[in-house]
């Protein structure tokens, strides 16, 4: 026992005695220490005396894609703080390929009594799924909030980034630095985020390049995978269409993107610049660092817990969607066009 208090003490920084008044709670010892004395015990790993654990407002549901893009476990974690700050317990479930399903997920959660449910990145956005999914979930009185994608046939609040905004955001940098091919890879056309980049897409090339809608959808479009593998066939495709940019819809696609590029024998960014979305934990220690636009990952997270526990509370928010701007980020995979090396 003595050794674990002298432990505890040098973890938290604080004397033997003020832990030993912290795990008997004993009075006189300010709320910051208390709080640093048991963090020092869970960063340990002892359990917490049982008068000290903070008992839980409930069991909320979080339902997420695979965890492979770093963006998905990125916002699971600010999500999951988010709710633990609020006394509540995040209960995370994936889907995985030939693993469980959105629905068998849901009906999981709804089973151990959960008091909300988070969805990032469903079936909310793919424009060919049933939405009466949700209504049945809505109709069994469980509070949801849906996050990337929207449909007007589900009443619950959406929190999105402004995809088309992203979009722009990229074009207008790529353009200021020479490029006038530029391509867009992204994934499959049924998903609200996909069509909503495409529709940003277009429209900053018919107003910063003077392109039709039909050229830049037929030949600067290449609909993949939002993995590796398929960045690096959409970029193969667009380079093989003389681009001399390509914007992506993740920054898996724009690795690819950048593996794709080489495999042909180009140099990034000095033959092809590569633009990302998601800005993704470590991505500004790839090689080059990649230039993308950041998802607004901590302000989205929050307003999604903040919104469902409102609803939960009894009062519901808007059910409308809350969309959140996007922000560039310049790193090391973007430079000026080919052939256009007088530009800074």
């Amino acid at each position: 026992m003595t050794t674990r208090l002298a432990d505890i003490a040098a973890q938290a920084g604080v004397s033997e005695a003020t832990v030993s008044r912290v795990l008997n709670g004993k009075p006189g010892v300010a709320a910051t220490t208390r709080q640093s004395v048991l963090a020092a015990l869970d960063v340990l790993g002892y359990e917490r005396p049982v008068r000290l654990r903070q008992r839980s407002a409930g069991l909320v549901g979080l339902i997420t894609p695979e965890l492979e893009n770093p963006i998905f476990p990125a916002l699971a974690q600010v999500i999951g703080q988010a709710l633990t700050r609020q006394g509540y317990t995040p209960v995370l479930a994936t889907q995985t390929p030939g693993g469980s399903t959105e629905d068998e997920l849901t009906e999981m959660l709804v089973d151990r009594g959960v008091a909300g449910i988070i969805y990032v990145s469903g079936l909310h956005a793919d424009t060919t799924a049933d939405m009466q999914r949700y209504e049945q979930l809505r109709a069994q009185g469980v509070p949801f909030v849906l996050v990337d994608g929207f449909s007007p046939k589900v009443q619950a609040p959406f929190i999105s980034p402004d995809d088309r905004a992203a979009m722009t955001l990229a074009v207008t940098h790529l353009v200021s630095l020479g490029h006038t091919r530029i391509g867009l890879a992204l994934g499959p056309k049924r998903f609200v985020p996909v069509q909503r980049k495409i529709e940003g897409f277009v429209r900053a090339m018919q107003d910063q390049l003077g392109l039709s809608q039909e050229s830049v959808e037929s030949e600067l479009v290449q609909h993949s995978l939002y993995t590796l593998e398929g960045g690096q066939a959409a970029a193969t495709a667009l380079i093989g269409r003389d681009c001399t940019a390509v914007v992506c819809a993740s920054d898996m696609m724009a690795l690819g993107a950048i593996r794709a590029a080489r495999q042909l024998g180009l140099k990034v960014p000095t033959d092809v610049s590569v633009v990302g979305f998601d800005d993704s934990p470590l991505i500004a220690f790839t090689d080059p660092p990649l230039t993308t636009v950041r998802k607004p990952v901590p302000a989205m997270g929050q307003a999604a817990v903040r919104t469902l526990l409102e609803e939960i509370g009894g009062t519901p928010a808007p059910h409308s969607e809350f969309v959140f701007m996007p922000e560039l980020v310049v790193r090391g995979s973007t430079a000026s066009a080919p052939g256009d090396r007088h530009r800074p």
